[in-house]
């Protein structure tokens, strides 16, 4: 009797694509295995594809998996009307005690507007956008309109990414939501859109088991969890600026050592108690220093709050006295506090850079309540260039020691200060300013490359 090989053996027993087996959602002739939530628009199935077809007066309409999903890898092809918007949600849910049975949950957007949207995740009847894909520029031109789209969802525990025609679009670490069904969304019709206009799907097919996800990559990150590293994070060269349990690394500015009673940790975050005018201030030192880098940072503000972030912090401006001196990434309630009106042109409102360049605001959907969190990013290139964000979105960019910069601190406070901002490295200063502020998820990486061709802001 001829025996196997053992690999042959193995073979047999376990074939090969065994680890990466998928099972069809759709088999291309009926809706089994569906059903629809929310509004009325029509699906129905043609040439082995699901038509989603827009109804006029309608709320968000979803077709639903009967089926829940906690891990998974899904696949699926779609093609939608160039005015049109949708997209597909996943670990969704539809409870009667949460808004009477309203649809919510992770969505992946699919959108052919100019603001190329497409792959960003959206919470849908819930938080709204959780990663906007203006950071990822090749992201953003991965979509193509009046052709098939491949969309890609991984959401593999508390990590979930996405990928549209196999370029990779956004990478979001957030734990709300674990388990729940796929829905193929007909948003209500608004803006351009008209009735009559159709998105299809097809080939829609997923994994659940021995999932094996894609390579991590140089996607940006956005992660909603309390002061820790993702791997993929880690992998592009991100530390913890706080570590969310104590102030190591942090010193009192005026001191040389560790903060006062104005600072505190609670809970996970760095917290600047509230103070009247006659108690000193305490403000926070790194004890690092960065030249080139990258900064991400959360920020809490009480009502009428008034801080900032300062970098490139020069103490021999002013050796042990008045307030740091350095570039500042204002922190602002800008409906409240007096200083909003201040300077020129509302070069002190939030995110601006304060007294020198104001912040182009994204629209009121998305700054955030006293109260809220906030997401700013800081990004400062080998060759002076830099950019700040807030909540997504680019609002300013300048070079450090151009011609433009040096005059715009000739006409402003900080005339007075030679060479102001032109140091080569400096640590970061958080401001007690006398009002309640909170900040978490301090991360930095060094940044050795040059500015991303057209990062768009907005």
């Amino acid at each position: 009797m001829h025996k196997l090989h053992p690999a042959v053996f193995l073979l047999l027993l376990f074939p090969l694509g065994l680890s990466a087996q998928w099972t069809k959602l759709f088999d291309g002739k009926s809706l089994k295995g569906w059903h629809q939530l929310g509004g009325q628009a029509l699906y129905t199935v043609e040439k082995g594809q699901i038509v989603g077809t827009c109804v006029a007066q309608t709320p968000n309409s979803f077709l639903c998996t009967d089926a829940e999903y906690g891990d998974f890898i899904l696949e699926l092809e779609l093609r939608v009307h160039e005015k049109m918007n949708s997209g597909i949600q996943f670990r969704s849910l539809s409870k009667p005690e949460y808004q009477n049975g309203r649809v919510h949950g992770y969505q992946m957007e699919i959108d052919p507007s100019p603001r190329a949207w497409s792959g960003g995740i959206y919470d849908e009847a819930r938080r709204d956008w959780l990663y906007i894909p203006n950071l990822n520029p090749a992201g953003k031109r991965a979509f193509r309109n009046g052709q098939w789209n491949h969309y890609r969802i991984e959401a593999i525990g508390n990590t979930l990414r996405t990928w549209v025609n196999g370029v990779p679009v956004a990478h979001l670490i957030d734990d709300l939501t674990p388990r729940g069904f796929i829905a193929l969304q007909i948003h209500a019709i608004y803006g351009e859109m008209q009735p009559g206009m159709q998105i299809r799907w097809r080939n829609i097919r997923i994994q659940t088991r021995n999932l094996e996800p894609r390579p991590w990559d140089d996607t940006p990150v956005v992660n909603l969890l309390q002061n820790q590293l993702s791997a993929q994070e880690k992998a592009q060269g991100f530390e913890l600026l706080f570590n969310g349990n104590d102030l190591s690394g942090w010193q009192d500015r005026r001191k040389g050592e560790m903060p006062g009673k104005h600072w505190s940790v609670q809970q996970g975050d760095l917290c600047c108690a509230a103070s009247d005018s006659t108690q000193p201030r305490s403000d926070l030192l790194s004890a690092r220093t960065f030249a080139a880098f990258e900064l991400l940072f959360d920020f809490q503000l009480s009502e009428g709050a008034n801080s900032g972030l300062k970098y490139f912090v020069d103490e021999n401006l002013e050796p042990g006295k008045g307030f740091g001196v350095g570039l500042e990434y204002q922190l602002l309630d800008d409906a409240r506090h007096p200083d909003a009106k201040q300077g020129a042109a509302g070069n002190r409102t939030l995110a601006s850079l304060y007294d020198l360049i104001p912040a182009e605001k994204p629209e009121k959907r998305f700054l955030r309540k006293p109260g809220e969190w906030q997401q700013a990013r800081i990004q400062v290139y080998p060759d002076g260039r830099v950019r700040h964000w807030l909540n997504g979105f680019m609002v300013l960019e300048y070079r450090r020691k151009s011609a433009l910069f040096q005059a715009l601190v000739a006409r402003s406070k900080y005339a007075h200060y030679p060479d102001f901002g032109m140091n080569t490295a400096g640590p970061i200063l958080l401001q007690d300013h006398g009002d309640a502020v909170r900040f978490r998820n301090l991360k930095w990486r060094e940044l050795h490359f040059s500015m991303p061709e057209n990062c768009e802001g907005q």
